[in-house]
């Protein structure tokens, strides 16, 4: 399944990403290549724009209006209409910055690369091939999972 966010998604475009989802972004696009960019690639439009939205499902693009008022909302209200899963999965992660997806590196790889405590504390890597980003599940993923856990509390609660 394949997206393009509006300029106003591009923290939801790296949650996306990172749960795997080829994402396109820019904040450059108007709505005319936005719904253009959708149809040719195949790829669902999402917008807080409610009229985008309606433009885009007039003229048989496929789209979705996100209208929640958290990341995790609007996670659950995704996962919901689309059936996809609110669990990071390293091997099919796409890189949050340039939607590559990100490959495990050595831990020799990256030594320079991170801040020596980064190194010392940690053993998993991984790479973005495209730009060079290095990631780890260090402390901020205990803020990635609590996101992820009420999204998914709030995605069982909507399908009741």
């Amino acid at each position: 399944m394949k997206f393009i966010a509006d300029g106003m998604l591009g923290k939801l475009t790296r949650w996306l990403r990172m749960l795997g989802h080829n994402v396109k972004y820019s904040n450059k696009l108007d709505d005319t290549q936005l719904m253009a960019i959708a149809k040719k690639e195949r790829r669902i439009l999402l917008t807080r724009d409610l009229e985008l939205y309606q433009q885009a499902t007039a003229k048989g693009v496929k789209a979705f209006y996100v209208d929640g008022q958290t990341e995790a909302e609007n996670l659950a209200k995704i996962a919901q209409k689309f059936g996809i899963s609110l669990d990071v999965c390293m091997a099919k992660s796409r890189c949050p910055k340039c939607n590559a997806q990100v490959k495990p590196a050595p831990k020799e790889k990256v030594a320079g690369k991170v801040e020596e405590s980064t190194y010392a504390h940690y053993n998993d890597f991984w790479e973005c091939p495209k730009c060079g980003q290095i990631y780890w599940q260090g402390a901020h993923w205990a803020r990635i999972r609590k996101t992820l856990e009420t999204a998914k509390k709030l995605s069982k609660t909507e399908k009741s």
